[in-house]
C-alpha cells in the first residue's frame, strides 16, 4: 500500500516546482512510512510514498521505463493480486523485469495493452502514468473504489491524490466547502465521483481518467453487471466456495507479517478460518474490547451479544494464534485522538468512537503485522443487514440505511444546523433526489420478479452506494497508522457473481447471509454458524458520555466557528441531559458536533454557504 500524489500542468515547467510537490508528497507519510519519492517531467510531476509490502527491496517508485519514444512513469497504490500472471504473460510477450513488484507488471502491462491493462487487474489500486509519449496522464481505480484517488482540475492540467489533503497541500487547490459539500457531509448519501471539497473529484469505482492538452475525460472500464444466473443452489454453493478460497489465497501473498482482523462474526471468522486452512503457520487474529464492556453490555435488536467469545471459539477451532486489544473509554475520547482521526478522514463524517477504537485496534494490531485481512462488504454482497429483510424497506423509495444513520433513535444525525442553514441544505430534498438517480441505474434482469428486482436494487444501492464509506473509513484509519487492510470479499468476481444470483438462494432458509453460511459452514464452529448478526461495537461506557459531556460544555462558553454551522440553542438543550442516561442519538450527535469543530480548526475552510 502507498499514498500517491501528483501534478501535471501544460503551461508550466514543474521542475522548478519541486517544494510544492514535496509538500504534497509529505502529506502522504502515513500512508507509506517506508519510503519516498518523486519524479519531475517539464509538464508532470509525481510523488509517492511507499507501504513496503511485496519486494521490500525492488518496488521504489515512482517508477519508470524508458523508451525511444519517451518515458513513462508510474506512481501507484496498492495491490494487485494477480501480477504473477499477468507477468508470465508479459514475458512470453518480450518483457524484461527488474524487480518482483506488482508495481512492474502494472507499469509493462501499460506499455502492451495501453488503458485496457485495467481489464486485466484484479486488486485494490488507485495510480496514475504519465506518458511522456504523448504528454498524457492516465489515472485508474480498482472496480469497487477499495483505494481512493482524488483530483482537482486548474485550467491548465490537474492535480491529484489518495487523499484529499495531498490536493490541498497544492495553493491552487480551492480550499472552499458549499451547499452540496456539506450536504455529502451530513446525508449519508455521498454520489459517486463527488469529494465534498468545492472542485474536487474522485475517480470513480472501476474508473478511469485521461488528461491531455485537449483536456480531461473520463470513462467508466467496469460497472456492476446484470447477467442471467444459470447455476442451480448446489452449484451456486460450491461457487462461492471456490471463489473464496481463490480470493484469500490471492490475498495472503506478502512479504511483511500478516493477520486477520477476527470480531467473531460470520464474515471475519470466515475469513480468518479460510486462511488458516491455507497457511503453513499459524494465522494471527486481533479482535477489539474494551474495558468493563461485559459489565456494561445491554443486548438490544442492534447488538445481540458480545464479540469476544465467539472470536475466542473461532480461534480455537480454527487454531490461530489470537490476542484481544483491549482499549478503555479514556483512550476512545482522547482530544488528541479525535484530532487524529478527523486529519486521518479529511472529514468531519465519522462514526465517533467506533472510528475511535478502530484507530486504536489497527494501531495496536501494527505493531505486529502489516497486512490485516478483514470481513469488511460481506453484509453488501450477501446481504446481511437486518434492513434487506424488512418489508416496509423492501416497499419504501429510499436508501435502506437512513432510518439507522439520518432518522430515528439511533440516528448519527440530528436536527442540529441552524435553522437557515437547515433550510438551504434541503437533506431530504438532497437523498430523495439522489436515491433517484441510483435506483435508475439499476438494470433489471430479463424475466425477472417484481420481488427479485426490488432486491437487485437493494443490492445495487449497497455495493454502490454504502459501501463506499465503509471502504473509505477503513483505508483512511488504516492507513493512518501504516497498516494495508484487505479486504477479500470486494474481489469483483465475488461480487459479480453473487449481485447475480437471485435472492431466492441468497435467502433460501429465511437467514441473513445463507448462502455464504451454507458455502462455508465446514469451517466455523456452530456458535458462529449460528450467530445472529452483530456491527462493530462501541464503547458503552457511562464515563465515555461523561466525557462528551465535558467537552460540550467547555465547547459552548467559546466562539467556536462551528457556531457559525451548529444552532447553539439546540446544544444548549442536550447538554440538559443526564449523561448516562441520554439516547444513543444524542451521543451520537454531541460527538459530531466536536468532529466538525475539529475539522474546521485543522482544515480552516472557506464556507461557502
Amino acid at each position: 500500500m502507498c499514498g500517491i500524489t501528483g501534478w501535471v500542468s501544460f503551461d508550466r515547467d514543474l521542475t522548478q516546482h519541486r517544494a510544492t510537490l514535496d509538500a504534497m508528497t509529505a502529506t502522504m507519510s502515513l500512508r507509506g512510512p517506508d519510503d519516498e519519492g518523486t519524479w519531475f517531467d517539464r509538464h508532470a510531476a509525481l510523488g509517492h510514498r511507499r507501504l513496503a509490502v511485496i519486494d521490500i527491496e525492488g518496488g521504489t517508485q515512482p517508477m519508470q521505463v524508458h523508451t525511444d519514444a519517451g518515458t513513462v512513469a508510474l506512481t501507484y497504490s496498492g495491490e494487485v493480486y494477480n501480477f504473477a500472471e499477468l507477468r508470465g504473460e508479459l514475458v512470453r510477450r518480450g518483457h524484461r523485469f527488474q524487480t518482483r513488484s506488482d508495481t512492474e507488471v502494472v507499469l509493462h502491462g501499460y506499455l502492451e495493452w495501453g488503458e485496457a491493462v485495467a481489464d486485466r487487474l484484479n486488486g485494490m489500486y488507485a495510480f496514475a502514468l504519465w506518458d511522456a509519449r504523448i504528454d498524457s496522464l492516465v489515472m485508474i481505480r480498482d472496480r469497487l473504489g477499495v483505494k481512493p484517488l482524488y483530483y482537482t482540475e486548474i485550467g491548465d492540467g490537474v492535480l491529484f491524490g489518495s487523499e484529499p489533503k495531498a490536493i490541498l497541500a497544492n495553493p491552487l487547490a480551492d480550499r472552499a466547502i458549499d451547499l452540496d459539500g456539506l450536504r455529502e457531509l451530513v446525508s449519508f448519501t455521498q454520489p459517486p465521483g463527488s469529494a465534498v471539497w468545492c472542485g474536487m473529484r474522485e475517480v470513480l469505482p472501476g474508473g478511469l481518467v485521461t488528461v491531455d492538452r485537449a483536456g480531461l475525460r473520463e470513462r467508466r472500464y467496469w460497472t456492476l453487471p446484470t447477467r442471467p444466473h444459470i447455476d442451480d443452489e448446489p452449484t451456486t454453493v460450491a461457487t462461492v466456495r471456490s471463489l473464496l478460497t481463490d480470493v484469500v489465497n490471492r490475498q495472503l501473498v506478502s512479504d511483511v507479517p500478516r493477520c486477520t482482523l477476527l470480531s467473531g462474526g460470520l464474515d471475519s471468522s470466515v475469513i480468518t478460518a479460510l486462511a488458516a486452512d491455507q497457511l503453513d503457520e499459524k494465522v494471527r487474529s486481533f479482535a477489539v474490547d474494551f474495558v468493563g464492556r461485559k459489565k456494561d453490555f445491554v443486548a438490544d435488536d442492534v447488538r445481540g451479544s458480545l464479540d469476544v467469545p465467539y472470536a475466542h471459539d473461532l480461534a480455537e477451532y480454527a487454531g490461530t494464534r489470537h490476542e484481544d486489544i483491549v482499549l478503555d473509554h479514556a483512550a476512545i475520547a482522547d482530544r488528541e485522538l479525535r484530532r487524529t482521526v478527523i486529519t486521518a478522514r479529511d472529514s468531519p463524517v465519522s462514526f465517533g468512537d467506533m472510528d475511535a477504537s478502530l484507530y486504536l485496534l489497527f494501531q495496536a494490531i501494527r505493531e505486529n503485522s502489516t497486512v490485516a485481512l478483514s470481513g469488511e462488504s460481506a453484509d453488501e454482497v450477501f446481504g446481511g443487514y437486518t434492513w434487506f429483510h424488512a418489508p416496509e424497506t423492501q416497499a419504501a423509495t429510499d436508501f435502506p440505511w437512513m432510518p439507522v444513520f439520518v432518522s430515528g433513535d439511533r440516528a448519527f444525525n440530528s436536527d442540529r444546523f441552524n435553522a437557515d442553514l437547515k433550510a438551504a441544505l434541503d437533506v431530504p430534498g438532497f437523498i430523495r433526489d439522489e436515491y433517484a438517480v441510483a435506483v435508475a441505474e439499476v438494470e433489471p434482469a430479463e424475466g425477472e420478479s417484481g420481488y427479485e428486482r426490488r432486491m437487485r436494487e437493494l443490492s445495487y444501492l449497497h455495493l454502490t452506494r454504502f459501501v463506499r464509506m465503509l471502504l473509505e473509513r477503513k483505508d483512511r484509519i488504516s492507513m493512518a497508522v501504516g497498516l494495508e487492510v484487505r479486504v477479500p470479499f470486494c474481489d469483483h468476481r465475488l461480487v459479480e457473481y453473487v449481485y447475480n444470483t437471485p435472492w431466492s438462494i441468497k435467502y433460501s432458509d429465511g437467514r441473513e447471509k445463507t448462502l455464504l453460511r451454507t458455502a462455508t459452514a465446514d469451517l466455523l464452529p456452530q456458535s458462529v454458524l449460528n450467530r445472529t448478526k452483530s456491527p462493530y461495537p462501541a464503547t458503552l461506557a457511562p464515563l465515555y458520555a461523561a466525557a462528551l459531556f465535558r467537552q460540550c460544555h467547555e465547547l459552548l462558553g467559546t466562539d467556536d466557528p462551528v457556531f457559525a454551522l451548529i444552532d447553539r440553542g439546540w446544544l444548549t438543550e442536550m447538554l440538559r441531559q443526564d449523561s448516562e442516561t441520554m439516547p444513543l442519538n444524542v451521543r451520537n450527535g454531541l460527538e459530531r458536533v466536536l468532529d466538525l469543530s475539529t475539522w474546521l480548526d485543522i482544515y480552516r475552510p472557506e464556507l461557502r454557504l
